[in-house]
């Protein structure tokens, strides 16, 4: 029986959680030139190119689609534009609606709540800075994973998204993961 391999990694912004594209205009940043991974590796879920953090890989199907459920819970701190209300992080946990493959959706049950700046080292493109008006920075937890969701659910409450780092998902946190590191672990369940 095949031995299958598991990784985390601390997804840098501007990568596509991906190893392979089908554009041929401009070239991306993909997984596998921040390590050797091996053949039939896969990320668990996505972030998107201007997200960062934790990412799972593995070799292994069964636990990619056991860790995609909504066993676990998935949690992200996110930069957003504005002050944000307590009335706004209300919203966001009670749900609220978003567009997903062109239809209406409203969003599960999820927890939310203000947090102070968490620090994370400067991201490689600039976000704005102070200039253009407050920021602040909240913590989402969610067990879903639809495409673009915490940014559309900040938008939904009328604060875009400026950064988004994923930080846990069940009980896998990014810990003191460097930004672009990669570690092997035996297991992810």
């Amino acid at each position: 029986m095949k031995e299958h391999r598991h990784f985390i990694l601390h997804k840098p912004y501007g990568y596509l959680s991906q190893f392979i594209t089908n554009q041929t205009k401009r070239k991306k940043k993909m997984l596998g030139e921040l390590y050797d991974f091996p053949e039939g590796t896969m990320a668990i879920g996505r972030l998107d190119f201007a997200s960062e953090g934790l990412l799972l890989l593995t070799t292994d199907g069964k636990v990619s689609q056991e860790i995609r459920s909504s066993k676990y819970e998935k949690e992200y701190y996110v930069q957003v534009d504005g002050l944000i209300t307590q009335e706004a992080i209300e919203q966001l946990k009670k749900g609220v609606e978003i567009g997903f493959e062109g239809k209406k959706y409203i969003t599960k049950l999820g927890k939310s709540s203000i947090i102070n700046n968490p620090e994370f080292p400067l991201r490689s493109k600039k976000i704005r800075d102070d200039r253009h008006g407050p920021t602040s920075w909240i913590s989402v937890i969610i067990r879903e994973g639809k495409f673009r969701q915490v940014r559309k659910m900040t938008a939904a409450v009328g604060y875009p998204t400026l950064r988004l780092v994923r930080i846990r998902i069940g009980t896998i946190t990014i810990d003191d993961l460097k930004n672009g590191e990669v570690q092997e672990v035996n297991q992810l369940l």
